[in-house]
């Protein structure tokens, strides 16, 4: 856990929305490394809590939890990201569900802690996958929470390595355990949102049996682990970079500032040709899951390889990932101050 002293003249800057991320940046053996993290603590309680799970031949994850201590100081990106919505402070209570895999409770436990402290009338289900019971990350902080809302807050823990008495809670969610929740513990019509973090395959499986079961597509919101790409990002990627024009004339705006250069053959995104012509700019995942370098083409065309952060709405307006951009004209300007 990374806990971080916001400066006072910083705080109004850093103020955030249950679900949104930190971008993280550290010197890693002469390496500019950058990570986003989602927060768990609540913004109600003025804290800024990230969990750094180590992964084995993490890069970051492994400074963080190894090299740093108390004391340290890490670059801090202003809190981002879409996950997530505002609470709703006046009205009858909602019917809230979550459903998280492993790391995926991280965001979840910002939302739900939030929810239920800003509206005394909400109440949540919280449907947590884990492999075994002693991998379940925040189980202290859930049963606190538990206990702290008793009336509101009910947890289901499924574990895909280790036998439970009650078969529903064995192994990971499937079309069949989906159906079975949503005809027993889930009243899908009235269910307000629908919260979901994890992997791809699993979000969508069980963002379509909700819709099924009753739920509007529009309150089913999830943020994406995303481990690999897919034969089908496969081949948009390579029709992207099929429409790729050398030599484009780059313009970057960057608040009052305007960075130019040629984008070398060398590389294939934006971001890429502008980090080597030696613009500083805002990234982290660089595989268009996070948005955190999100940005607005005002002039030219772009092709993204993938996207799993814009919605089709944004990308109607010009939004773009320039981690995954590709330049299909010969002049692009595209805007950061969005």
């Amino acid at each position: 856990m990374l806990a971080f002293e916001v400066p006072e003249d910083l705080r109004e800057e850093f103020n955030y929305r249950q679900g949104q991320f930190l971008t993280l940046r550290t010197m890693i053996d002469g390496e500019d490394v950058r990570r986003s993290y989602s927060l768990c603590s609540s913004p109600l309680d003025q804290e800024w809590k990230v969990a750094v799970k180590e992964i084995f031949e993490g890069k970051f994850s492994t400074h963080v939890n190894r090299k740093l201590k108390a004391g340290d100081t890490l670059q801090v990106a202003a809190p981002s990201g879409d996950f997530g919505i505002e609470c709703e402070l006046e009205g009858v209570g909602k019917n809230y569900i979550a459903f998280a895999a492993g790391s995926g409770i991280t965001p979840m436990l910002s939302i739900i802690k939030t929810h239920l402290q800003s509206e005394p009338n909400a109440k949540f289900k919280l449907f947590y996958l884990n492999r075994t019971a002693k991998s379940i990350i925040f189980k202290e902080e859930i049963e606190a929470l538990k206990n702290s809302y008793l009336s509101r807050f009910e947890v289901f823990y499924f574990l895909s390595r280790e036998h439970r008495d009650i078969p529903l809670f064995n192994g990971r969610f499937d079309q069949e355990k989906l159906q079975q929740l949503t005809q027993t513990l889930i009243n899908a019509p009235h269910t307000d949102h629908a919260f979901i973090c994890g992997p791809e395959e699993m979000i969508f499986m069980i963002r379509d049996e909700l819709v099924a079961a009753g739920m509007k597509k529009e309150n089913v919101h999830f943020e994406l682990f995303v481990s690999g790409l897919s034969d089908a990002d496969k081949a948009r990627a390579a029709a992207a970079l099929e429409k790729k024009v050398d030599g484009v004339d780059v313009t970057i705006i960057d608040g009052s500032k305007e960075f130019h250069f040629i984008l070398s053959k060398d590389y294939d995104t934006v971001l890429d040709g502008a980090i080597a012509a030696g613009a500083d700019l805002p990234y982290a995942c660089k595989g268009g899951v996070c948005s955190t370098c999100k940005c607005k083409v005002e002039e030219g065309s772009v092709e993204m390889k993938v996207n799993y952060a814009l919605t089709d709405e944004e990308v109607a307006k010009g939004y773009v990932l320039s981690c995954v951009s590709v330049p299909t004209s010969k002049k692009l300007v595209v805007n950061y101050d969005v």
